[in-house]
């Protein structure tokens, strides 16, 4: 029973299509995304309170020109198909060891627009009852949530925990080079280098000097990355069901461009708090592997106010659109070329 598990998740073809995919998406997203993203870790990392994106982009466009919103791209690039690829492979990997509880198929679900039609006939009800209608609508809201995505968000916040360990080196690298201002050592390469020789005045071992440089903020990192995937896999499957069940008009293209936009948008509003002290983290040459989270997010909270959690919001709302609906275009035009070109051929 559990080789034959295994040997389901683990499929030698699953598996290739899934990296494949993945790495096709990666590069879509990581170009698309760059310059806002870029935005949203200046504003982070800014003293000035909360300061504005037109400022920010404004600043970033006189003193250092339009190349430097890709700064950090090439790191970025590296990171996400090797997260992306551990993400998708993960989540893909669950869905075919637990298909019943994934429940992967959307045309098996349950149909989820009928309860609300009978909210009608429920708030009858209950008027005469006395009682309140809006515990219907609050109850049907809970059951939707509860039957149809925590299972995905199960999955989701296990792919986050261990994407996040394939992804964190090039988060560390790219968050101190994209707040480096100007043009000295602001490459990607220079910013490794300089971590390497302030590590080792430390420490002595070479394997311990890459550990404690690019591994900084490693539980921050997971803060982060768990509640995003959670409703990141989650909010695009059920955008793909909604949109296919109720606009079965609408090209499977376009379906995986708006679901994965939405997803990557609800996403981010969930982590975003998570994602300024992890931000701070990562940038700051002083923080240690783990350790540095929870104070760093203490410190926000209490000198800048809660709202400063979600600093840099419109600039990712702004790029998580377009940037998602990239990546999981890219992953589902890339299994579809895999099956007819690659795998076939081969």
């Amino acid at each position: 029973m559990t080789e034959s598990i295994a040997s389901s998740a683990l499929n030698r073809r699953d598996v290739t299509r899934d990296i494949f995919s993945a790495s096709i998406g990666s590069v879509a997203c990581c170009y698309t995304g760059q310059p806002f993203d870029t935005v949203k870790v200046r504003m982070q990392t800014n003293p000035l309170a909360n300061p504005s994106v037109l400022f920010t982009t404004r600043s970033i466009m006189t003193n250092e020109g339009i190349a430097a919103f890709w700064k950090g791209a090439v790191p970025t690039a590296m990171g996400m198909v090797a997260e992306n690829a551990m993400a998708f492979g993960v989540n893909e990997a669950l869905k075919r060891t637990f298909p019943d509880d994934a429940k992967e198929d959307p045309t098996k679900r349950p149909d989820l627009i009928r309860p609300f039609l009978m909210v009608g006939i429920h708030r009858i009800c209950i008027y005469m009852c006395a009682c309140d209608a809006h515990l219907v609508y609050l109850s049907l809201i809970l059951t939707l949530i509860s039957n149809v995505l925590m299972s995905c968000i199960k999955k989701g916040a296990i792919t986050g925990c261990c994407s996040a360990t394939v992804l964190l080196p090039s988060e560390v690298v790219k968050a101190k080079t994209q707040v480096v201002v100007g043009n000295m050592e602001s490459s990607s390469s220079d910013v490794y280098r300089k971590m390497m020789q302030r590590q080792g005045v430390r420490v002595r071992s070479t394997t311990s000097c890459m550990m404690f440089s690019l591994f900084v903020g490693f539980d921050a990192q997971i803060m982060r990355d768990a509640p995003f995937y959670a409703f990141f896999f989650g909010t695009y499957e059920l955008n793909c069901y909604l949109f296919r069940t109720y606009i079965p008009s609408m090209p499977e293209e376009l379906n995986y461009f708006m679901s994965g936009g939405f997803a990557g948008m609800l996403g981010w509003t969930a982590a975003m708090p998570f994602d300024v002290p992890k931000t701070n983290v990562q940038a700051s040459w002083d923080s240690r592997v783990v350790g540095s989270y929870f104070p760093e997010l203490i410190r926000i909270a209490r000198e800048r106010g809660v709202l400063a959690l979600y600093t840099g919001l419109a600039p990712t709302i702004a790029r998580a659109f377009p940037a998602n609906a990239a990546l999981f275009l890219g992953v589902e035009m890339g299994k579809k070329f895999f099956d007819k070109y690659i795998w076939n051929v081969a």
